[in-house]
This record gives C-alpha cells, structure tokens and sequence, in this order.
C-alpha cells in the first residue's frame, strides 16, 4: 500500500484536529482510495512542548520549514497556521518546490488566491482550500463541480459562526449585544477583540472566496462593502420577531445582468426562510443557480473535527490524484478574469429604520416629506415606545436603491424633530419560486 507523507504546518484547533482524524478514521480512509496516511513532520514554534503529546508520538517536530523543504519524500503540505506571514511564504516555496499543498486560511486565499493556483499550475500540483469557508460544509468543490452546469446567479450565507451565536443568542434568550458578546466569548466562540468577526471583515473573506469560485472571477476581499452587527440592539431584534423575522449577519454576493455586487450586512430574514433558522455557530449557504434554482449547504461552520474533516477531503482528494499521476489538473479559483461590478448603490432593498423622536405634533408629516424626498415609499409606521419626551418610530420602506437611503438617513438626521436614526436595516425577501 502507498504511503502519502503528510506535513503539518501547525498544531492548533484545525491541526491536532487534522491528527485526531487520520488515527480515527486512517482504516476508512485507507480502504476507500487504497493509500496510508503518514503525518512525518510538524512544523510548530516551540517543538519541545508538544513531544510528550500522544498523538505527536513518532512524528518529527520542528520549528524550521527548511526540515520539511528539503525532504523530498514529502507528498502533502497542509497549512493550518493562519495568518498571512509567514504561511504565505510557506505556501509558495511549498508550491515552487512540487509540493502539494492543501490550506485552511481564508485571509491567505481571499487576498491571493489567484496568485496561489497560478503558482500551483505552473509547478503542476495541487492547491486545495475547501476548509477555508464554512468550517465542516462542502461548499468550494460542489460550487466548482457539481454546479458546474450552472450559471450562478447568486450566493446568500451566514459564514460567520461568532455572528450568528450573537443574534442567535439575542433572539432566543431576549439578552443584550453587550451580554450576548461576553456569553460567546466565555464559550470561546469570539476572540477577547472580537472585532474581524462583529464588524464581518471575516465574513467577508469567505464572500470574496466563494464568488471567485462561483462567479468564476478574480474577487478580492476590498471588492466587498462591509457592515457589521456593532449597531444591532435587543429592540431591533425584538422588533424583527415580532414582524416574523430573524436578524442574521449575511454575506451576499449577487449577479445583475451588467457585474455582480457582493455585500456583508445584517438583515431581518423572514422565518419562512431556511437562513432564518440557522442558530448558534452553525454555518449555511444558500446558492441559486439558473439550471439547478435553490440548494442550500448546512453545517458547523468552525470546530477542531468539522474543519478537519475538509482538510481531510482536500487532502484525499489530492492523494488520488497523487496516486493517478495527474495533480495539478483538478483546481480551483482557476479563472482570473476581472468581471464588472454592479454598484451597491443601485442594489434594491426595503429598509427597517427605528427612529428617536420628539413626542410632538407633526413629526410623522416631517419624516414622510424626508422619505418622499428621496422617493423612498413607506410600508408601515408603528410608534413602539415613549421614553419621556420622545417616542421611538420603526419604519419598513418599500424596496428601494440603497443611495436613496444614504441620502435620507442624512435628510433624517438634521430634522428638527429628531433625536437619533438608530438604526437601518435592510429587509429580505422570500422570494423563493
């Protein structure tokens, strides 16, 4: 039986998890594709506090990736430090020496994806990152292949999983955001800053992943306008329960007929909508496709096992084609060409504002003047609370272009009447067929 040699760049979450699964699962593995996983060496930065680590027992430990470059006997690199410095460094000289390399690192791969298969291709070997989005789903090769068929018209996901236990913790429990970031912190769901997660600059990595692969285009992580789940209050989500909505943090990536617009921002989501019911830390991608209409992956979108079970995927998968003699030839992210952007601005949206104003006559003729202004049409007004002198209004507007909401938040905001905009929210649809 063959025998494919493994090195570990990392010992973390996704490394030992990448570990636990080959003593697991090797047996399956090795009846399945007739080939027997050895991880030889593991690269970390301080060697002498894992050699008495069970699952490290016979395993080379170093802290130089010079010890793995040179061993020719090496068939698989797996990258699962994180970070941009030094793995990218890593990756390339892996690449560049003939050496396949499977990766978990959406910040890696959303920032130069392109530039890593391109490099792979030149040196024709593998490069794989299916762990780099959404955890334990598949979702990057069934976007390549088994949706090859189709024209991708549009992918909605809630990719963060820190996010979603937030509002998902906001909406069932009736706790704060404040409160709801302290739970998920303590749970080890959000990092001490939790910033990369709340403000969706993680979110949006894994949107400009998914749209080069889906939209077959070379998309990048600033092609994404951001907006996070910072402004989102116990009352916007009781407010959204209570119109039969559910707020998630959403990352969207849209084809119009003349570019594609893609977007991460908080929205209600109607609770007749699968997305709506993905709770917790649980991940789930809704993907349409002109031939195939809706799918929707689902799973655990971060964890030790889950994400090393697609590390595990990518890693088997290349082993075949080790075993073939025909790596370099099943990649992703091969398309570089630069598609048109469809600006944000001229997406349609309707809109949930909550307003502080003054408790006086004539406040609802001011506010409907601001929105008529900007020919923005109201949906529904219902006043929600009085806070002494002030009363709290929530506005649903029809769809509108989201320029037009720039443009009367800030009608809004010089009004005589009023206190605080709140907050703005878009609303989706269900506007399944």
């Amino acid at each position: 039986m063959k025998n494919i040699n493994v090195a570990l760049l990392g010992f973390g979450t996704v490394g030992s998890g990448v570990a636990e699964t080959i003593r697991k699962n090797g047996r399956i593995m090795e009846d399945s594709i007739g080939c027997h996983f050895n991880i030889s060496h593991v690269l970390v930065r301080h060697p002498e506090k894992y050699r008495d680590m069970e699952l490290l027992q016979g395993i080379h430990l170093t802290s130089s990736f010079e010890d793995i470059i040179s061993d020719e006997s090496i068939d698989i690199v797996i990258e699962v430090m994180g970070g941009i410095h030094p793995a990218k460094e890593y990756i390339f000289e892996a690449l560049n020496h003939h050496i396949n390399v499977v990766s978990a690192n959406k910040d890696l791969v959303a920032l130069f994806g392109p530039e890593i298969m391109h490099t792979a291709m030149e040196n024709h070997v593998n490069f794989s990152c299916e762990a780099s989005v959404g955890g334990g789903i598949p979702i990057l090769r069934p976007l390549h292949d088994s949706l090859a068929a189709n024209e991708i018209e549009s992918i909605v996901g809630i990719v963060n999983g820190t996010t979603n236990f937030i509002l998902s913790n906001m909406d069932d429990a009736g706790v704060s955001y404040g409160d709801a970031l302290r739970v998920a912190q303590k749970k080890g769901y959000a990092e001490a800053d939790p910033t990369n997660d709340v403000a969706g600059y993680d979110a949006a990595r894994k949107l400009a992943i998914l749209a080069s692969i889906g939209f077959h285009a070379n998309v990048a992580f600033d092609d994404v306008l951001v907006e996070g789940i910072e402004k989102i209050s116990q009352n916007d989500v009781q407010y959204a329960s209570e119109m039969g909505y559910a707020i998630k943090l959403l990352a969207v990536a849209i084809r119009q007929d003349n570019g594609i617009a893609l977007n991460v921002y908080p929205a209600f989501v109607p609770r007749s909508h699968p997305l709506a019911s993905v709770k917790g830390s649980y991940n789930a991608i809704y993907v349409t496709g002109n031939i195939v209409d809706d799918v929707m992956f689902y799973g655990r979108g971060a964890g030790s096992l889950p994400t090393a079970s697609a590390v595990m995927g990518d890693v088997i998968s290349t082993a075949k084609h080790i075993m073939n003699h025909s790596t370099g030839t099943d990649m992703m992210l091969t398309e570089t060409k630069r598609i048109p952007f469809y600006s944000s601005l001229k997406l349609e949206n309707s809109y949930y504002f909550r307003l502080i104003v003054d408790d006086v006559t004539g406040v609802l003729s001011q506010i409907a003047s601001a929105y008529a202004d900007n020919d923005i049409s109201i949906k529904e007004v219902v006043q929600k609370s009085r806070i002494e002198d002030a009363a709290e209004l929530m506005i649903i507007t029809e769809k509108t272009p989201r320029e037009n909401i720039i443009h009367v938040e800030k009608a809004l905001q010089v009004l005589p009447c009023m206190r605080q905009v709140a907050n703005i929210v878009r609303v989706m649809e269900d506007d399944r067929k």
